[in-house]
């Protein structure tokens, strides 16, 4: 009776392990071609803390300057203190410009050119886990799984790629989903249907193997 209860316990326990092993069964994305036949324009850039821009005053170059956008997603120009930035696209951000400076300049033109991007967290691409160099990427239009991997310098050793899951927050709905990743297929098999596209915001978490 020992031996038989023994043995149910084995099972169970390889039971168990197995399926922390397999995870949760998550739906996967469409493949996504390794080079788009149209390149498409994303969304429009959203400027984010840490930026770097240059600010430019037609006619007068003594307000024309550059910056960084600070942490607490303001800036300082000549003229105008804590002016917000975070959040607006450079044309919105050279509207706001244009207003503040009118009261000092007649019908100023102002152009605002982003330099070094880092943009909000809503447009980057988060990955994180058993990755090489777990880094957060900005966005580019037309961005795959592949494209994030390359960046980061592919999976680790102790990687599990093909347990591996992407969080995507739905801002329409206020929802989030998980889907399932291959990235070991993608990478080690050359398997084409396992490359995804991705979106502005996506967070790729590969975890590591348990053997």
């Amino acid at each position: 009776m020992r031996r038989s209860h023994g043995l149910g316990t084995g099972v169970a326990l390889m039971a168990l392990l197995g399926g922390c092993a397999g995870g949760a069964t998550r739906p996967e994305l469409p493949p996504a071609p390794f080079v788009q036949a149209k390149e498409a324009p994303g969304e429009a850039y959203v400027i984010g803390p840490l930026d770097q821009l240059s600010i430019f005053v037609w006619r007068n170059p003594e307000l024309s300057t550059k910056v960084q956008v600070r942490p607490d997603g303001r800036i300082t120009t000549p003229l105008i203190n804590d002016m917000p930035a975070t959040g607006k696209t450079p044309a919105m951000l050279a509207d706001d410009l244009k207003l503040a400076l009118g009261e000092y300049v007649k019908d100023p033109l102002v152009s605002v050119i982003v330099e070094n991007f880092s943009g909000t967290f809503s447009q980057q691409v988060r990955v994180v886990g058993a990755t090489e160099k777990p880094a957060s990427l900005p966005y580019r239009a037309n961005m795959t799984l592949l494209d994030a991997m390359i960046a980061v310098g592919g999976l680790n050793q102790y990687a599990s790629g093909n347990r591996a899951r992407l969080v995507r927050y739905d801002r329409a709905t206020g929802k989030q989903s998980e889907f399932g990743l291959r990235i070991s297929s993608l990478l080690k098999n050359g398997d084409a249907s396992a490359n995804v596209k991705l979106q502005p915001g996506d967070v790729i978490i590969i975890p590591e193997s348990m053997f």
